[in-house]
């Protein structure tokens, strides 16, 4: 029976102590702390009030996600396997951890008891003893996304690199909606693992057709992604009667062997995959050297020219480490000019959102749409930056692929854990206090702009034989006035105008100061762990080779005598070695 992946690393890594490799051995047990870590996150997203919670519940067969017709997550809810149910709060900081009681999750999580998550929690985690969440399994129960344009879609998108596959979560009563299918396309871009589901269908009898309209829309819009149609209240009553009939017209049995065979095994494959690549390639170093002496015992007439390849090997392993090395120089290089790329992107974005913004103002009076306009404002400063990540998202990714192939032999290595979450707007914007016209006020003026009139009229008046009040003058008075509250009225709209564009221009500033900083910052993060990565690579590489020019070198001095035996041990040794790795290519197939 061929050995687990756990059992092969464990194999791998007592080959490189025997061999006195402790570098590559230190890269083994990397692997292996990432592989005993099965966790494999899943992302239930949608809209809000599509049933997301409920779904979760179903899934697990335990009230772990509020679920009411007035509760609203507001906070991601993190559901995997615990021997004892319990609750921790994690807030902004990953070390700021808080346990609650399990009754007491709601007031935390929810929109009604946390508005606005003003405990600033980056997530809740919930543990539940369920077989379901068993192998690893840990499904995150997201606030209602709303589309890119909202900041729940923001956060949602955030984690989305951190996630092994996402759920699309909407219910029967109408097919997908545009905002619905941009978050799934955007979201595919950053986690191509997606699994759609209809929901409440107990409730909708045309679910059928609807499902049948989700589908075409997903081909429309060019989405590999199966759609499968559930029932959580079936499901909830199926478990409470034990009617096996009933649990499999809630669709629910499907929908959990996809999570089992589609998501979960894949991501089981893909670990097993990439411990058996990081196996091989430690295995073509550890028999680098055994190969190089045995050569040069079996030919000793060409251990010459054996030595020879061997140096200019070595020079250029050791000029990989080099600052000039060209994987070091697109890196640098590729770094710096996404940073530029990025910073571009983002104020390119704000800057659209300004111009739009003051297009607003200008046509309505920011009294009367101060709550409308400063919601409309966070969402669309939170999709800018939203769009923003997901293509600093996708620019990184290419950039490592880029210098993993000038790297040359690191190309075919498993890369570095390149996920990171994207940046935290917290700028918020205040409509200015409107200056309010009171109809003392109003009074005032028009009195002083239709004294003025009535003054100017009747001295005029006068010259015809008129008292100096008369009615010319007295309508003059009454049509200045007017015109001097209505002037003051729009100078106070325009003041109030030039005020809320003022303040829109401070929180785009204070939007891309912010998002700005922190993006540099996580690029500066990927240009270190790039850096350290294949400069780990390139040492290894070079004593890799270091150590085959010496075997081959000692193998041209030693005597006929001790030849034969030599060429059996190591004859042995390359056995073992290759042993190691046929069972790491036997686990990749």
């Amino acid at each position: 029976m061929p050995p687990t992946a756990a059992e092969l690393l464990d194999l791998a890594i007592r080959a490189t102590t025997a061999y006195r490799r402790e570098d590559l051995g230190a890269r083994l047990a990397v692997t292996r702390r990432r592989l005993l870590d099965p966790e494999v996150r899943v992302l239930v997203v949608g809209e809000f009030k599509q049933g997301k919670s409920m779904l979760v519940n179903s899934l697990v067969d335990a009230p772990v996600c509020p679920v009411d017709d007035d509760l609203a997550t507001a906070v991601p809810t993190l559901v995997r396997y615990a021997p004892e149910p319990s609750v921790v709060l994690v807030g902004d900081d990953e070390h700021q951890r808080r346990p609650v009681p399990i009754d007491q999750l709601a007031r935390h999580v929810s929109e009604a008891g946390n508005p606005g998550n003003r405990e600033r929690l980056r997530h809740a985690e919930v543990g539940v003893p369920r077989t379901v969440l068993s192998g690893g399994l840990c499904l995150v129960d997201t606030p209602g996304v709303g589309g890119l344009d909202s900041a729940h879609g923001a956060s949602t998108m955030a984690v989305l690199p951190t996630a092994d596959a996402v759920i699309l979560v909407s219910d029967a009563a109408q097919e997908y909606t545009g905002p619905e299918l941009d978050f799934l396309r955007q979201a595919m871009k950053m986690c191509p693992t997606v699994l759609c589901v209809l929901t409440k269908t107990d409730l909708y009898p045309q679910w059928r057709r609807i499902a049948e309209l989700n589908r075409g829309h997903l081909a429309a819009a060019d989405v590999d992604a199966d759609l499968i149609a559930v029932s959580s209240t079936l499901r909830q009553h199926a478990i409470r009667t034990q009617d096996a009939q009933l649990n499999e017209e809630s669709g629910f049995p499907e929908l959990i062997y996809r999570l089992r065979n589609d998501i979960f095994a894949q991501a089981a494959a893909l670990a097993d995959r990439s411990v058996a690549n990081d196996v091989l390639s430690v295995t073509v170093q550890l028999s680098a050297s055994m190969q190089a002496e045995l050569a040069a015992y079996r030919n000793p007439n060409h251990a010459e020219d054996l030595i020879a390849e061997l140096t200019r090997a070595r020079n250029r392993a050791d000029a990989l480490r080099e600052r000039s090395a060209r994987w070091q120089q697109t890196l640098n290089d590729g770094v710096s000019d996404l940073i530029a790329d990025i910073e571009y992107d983002l104020r390119d974005r704000m800057r659209h959102l300004l111009r739009e913004a003051e297009e607003e103002l200008e046509l309505v009076d920011p009294a009367t749409v101060d709550e409308e306009f400063t919601l409309w404002l966070h969402q669309r400063g939170a999709a800018a930056a939203s769009a923003n990540f997901v293509w600093t998202h996708q620019r990184t990714q290419w950039l490592a692929r880029q210098v993993a192939e000038h790297f040359g032999d690191a190309g075919d290595q498993a890369m570095p854990d390149l996920s990171f979450h994207a940046p935290t707007a917290t700028s918020t914007f205040e409509m200015p206090v409107a200056e309010y016209f009171s109809l003392g006020q109003k009074l005032i003026t028009g009195m002083r702009g239709g004294y003025g009139g009535t003054i100017m009229i009747g001295m005029l008046s006068t010259v015809a034989g008129l008292t100096l009040l008369n009615p010319v003058s007295v309508g003059a008075g009454v049509l200045l006035g007017r015109k001097t509250v209505k002037d003051e009225r729009k100078r106070m709209l325009q003041r109030r105008q030039s005020e809320a564009k003022a303040a829109a221009r401070r929180f785009v500033d204070d939007l891309i100061f912010q998002v700005g900083k922190e993006s540099r910052d996580l690029l500066r993060e990927l240009q270190r762990t790039l850096r350290d990565h294949f400069t780990a690579h390139a040492q290894e590489l070079s004593r890799s080779v270091q150590e085959a020019l010496a075997a081959a070198q000692q193998a041209v001095k030693a005597d006929s005598g001790s030849r034969d035996g030599r060429i059996k041990d190591v004859t042995a040794e390359l056995a073992r070695v290759d042993h190691l790795a046929g069972l790491a290519r036997e686990l990749a197939r």
